[in-house]
């Protein structure tokens, strides 16, 4: 079997219902995060959690410093776990999430986090690019209504749609369920 990395991608305080960037289905998405990360933490793969941050301006949303940057508390990250910041959507710019991934041996990521259409998209897509191969927890991921040329999408649209294009050609997009099954 493959080595296999876990990737928890922004779950951070930020998203919740007091921060600035709000998600839907975020208490589901993180509830099913905690159980892949559990499952991660049994199976003794390496697990990476992300932080994003926003240097300069303070007001901004996932400002440095901030209660915004902190990650979740069901998904926080416990002693011999690595928390890598970042700020960008792809995990793996200007990080050292690659050398990580290389010198553990990791083959395969699985990757679960917020926000669908943003930093999970640019993450599965690059870790693709890399070579790695590349499983989404759909359920274990959140996101937002957007809204473009006067045409408002619907959270569950938005998720749907970008699911829908990394199985397309980036990786297999699982339920945590599957994924935990297999």
């Amino acid at each position: 079997m493959a080595k296999r990395a876990l990737i928890v991608v922004d779950l951070q305080n930020e998203y919740d219902a007091g921060g600035k960037l709000p998600l839907e289905n975020l208490d589901q998405a993180v509830a099913n995060a905690k159980r892949v990360l559990t499952s991660a933490r049994d199976r003794q793969d390496m697990i990476i959690h992300f932080r994003h941050e926003t240097p300069g301006d303070k007001d901004a949303p996932f400002a440095v410093g901030t209660t915004g940057t902190e990650i979740l508390a069901p998904v926080a990250p416990i002693d011999g776990e690595t928390t890598l910041t970042k700020n960008y959507p792809n995990s793996f710019r200007d990080t050292c999430l690659k050398q990580l991934l290389d010198e553990a041996g990791v083959e395969d990521v699985v990757i679960v986090g917020a926000m669908s259409h943003m930093c999970i998209d640019a993450t599965a897509r690059a870790a693709f690019d890399f070579g790695y191969g590349v499983t989404v927890v759909g359920d274990a991921c959140a996101t937002m209504a957007l809204s473009s040329n006067g045409v408002d999408v619907p959270a569950p649209q938005v998720h749907a749609a970008f699911m829908a294009a990394l199985a397309f050609a980036y990786g297999q997009v699982v339920s945590t369920t599957d994924l935990l099954d297999a």
